[in-house]
């Protein structure tokens, strides 16, 4: 019998199987895909999941292969946020695919002692763990469901996902451009729709947006080259040359919380918690956040460190960030996915106050970047004294905090 068995190997499964090591669990992970997916939802890695890389001494591969952006976004508003303002030793976000991420993630499980199963699906939970398809049963004492937003252990707990359904889709098409934009990024919003350009590694851009015909809430059909490259074409005024895709795909905005992130012996981290519109790119780092909350409290209660009782604390400490996440990006979306002159107006306005108000600027990247969170035992220390470094092996350190100011920021 494993300690924990961990459904889904994305990345918050992987660091979850990671941080469960580091504890002292034993783990194994399960995973539907026989192979990873080629393509990458997340593009980004934002401060306070670098943060928590270098907290466990994984950092440097990451840093030496993603691309420092040291500006963010908040509802593809022109004037961009300034990360250089933010207390920590990493002021941007990290450009780096999913599938490199996973890649490095699945590398350090690996590494610690994890089992990964791949090509195995799960058919439900029983008293002793879950079961296979097939009838095998895989007999651990706690089942963490890190399987996406169509989450199988998240059903089979009966755990409600209460939340809205689609109203708007997004695309997205990872192409070759023959005519690229000359500063490699571009960026559009306007009556026709919005539209993001960036390049991506192997010579390929991803082209990301919105439009006044995504609004509805039955599915549109797959979406085709011809169908990009005109939407692109009246939005930017340009094709860029497009040619060769390697992925086009849509997405909508159908938000849900889980109800709760423990039933028992399950819980549940990551899209199996939250599913939402991809504004600002933070659901992949979030979904870590939260493998990191929980992985320390499992494996301290299944080696018998701690009181079963601490498993409460990651929903009364996550399921707020959550809440606060769909918050953001419901925020987000109404400002990306109107155009009418009203909507456009405000934009006009809200991005005007992010340029002229260092204060709201930097209040809005420290949303983004997940360096705001707090919970009631206490907020997140800045790197003071080689902190991070001392916090590798996992276990607890004591430190002497300064005073702060009422904001919470070092005084």
């Amino acid at each position: 019998m494993q300690d924990v068995v961990v459904v889904g190997a994305g990345p918050t499964g992987l660091w979850l199987a990671g941080e469960l090591r580091l504890g002292g669990a034993s783990v194994t992970v399960v995973e539907a895909r026989t192979e990873r997916d080629p393509h990458s939802k997340a593009l980004t890695v934002h401060p306070r999941t670098l943060e928590i890389f270098d907290c466990r001494g994984v950092l440097d591969r990451f840093l030496a292969e993603g691309g420092r952006i040291p500006r963010g976004h908040f509802g593809s508003l022109p004037d961009l946020l300034d990360f250089s303002v933010l207390d920590t030793p990493y002021p941007f976000t990290l450009a780096l695919p999913q599938r490199r991420t996973e890649e490095l993630l699945e590398e350090r499980a690996l590494a610690m002692g994890a089992t990964i199963r791949r090509g195995v699906r799960v058919a439900g939970l029983t008293a002793e763990g879950i079961e296979l398809e097939g009838g095998e049963v895989l007999a651990a004492r706690y089942v963490a469901g890190c399987d996406g937003a169509r989450s199988t252990i998240r059903q089979a707990a009966g755990i409600d996902f209460p939340g809205t359904a689609t109203t708007t889709w997004g695309w997205l098409g990872d192409v070759t451009l023959d005519a690229p934009p000359a500063t490699g990024t571009a960026m559009f919003s306007g009556a026709e729709g919005g539209l993001m350009v960036v390049p991506l590694p192997g010579g390929v851009h991803r082209l990301v947006g919105i439009d006044p015909g995504s609004h509805r809430p039955d599915w549109p059909g797959e979406l085709g080259l011809d169908e990009l490259r005109a939407t692109v074409r009246r939005i930017a005024g340009t094709d860029y040359g497009m040619r060769d895709p390697r992925w086009l795909s849509r997405f909508g905005n159908a938000t849900r919380q889980a109800s709760a992130y423990r039933a028992g012996r399950v819980l549940l981290a990551g899209d199996a918690a939250h599913m939402h519109f991809p504004a600002g790119g933070v659901g992949m780092n979030v979904g870590i956040q939260d493998a990191h909350n929980l992985g320390w409290k499992l494996a301290a209660v299944v080696t018998g460190r701690a009181d079963e009782a601490l498993l409460d604390t990651y929903h009364e400490e996550r399921h707020p960030v959550g809440a606060a996440l769909l918050r953001d990006t419901r925020a987000q979306t109404a400002l990306m996915a109107s155009f009418t002159p009203e909507t456009l107006a405000l934009r006009t306005v809200l991005s005007g106050l992010i340029a002229s108000t260092p204060d709201l600027s930097r209040q809005l990247a420290e949303r983004l970047s997940g360096l705001d969170v707090a919970y009631a035992a206490g907020r997140r220390v800045p790197d003071r004294d080689g902190l991070f470094a001392r916090l590798r092996t996992g276990e607890h350190v004591a430190t002497a905090a300064g005073p702060v100011r009422p904001d919470g920021h070092p005084a």
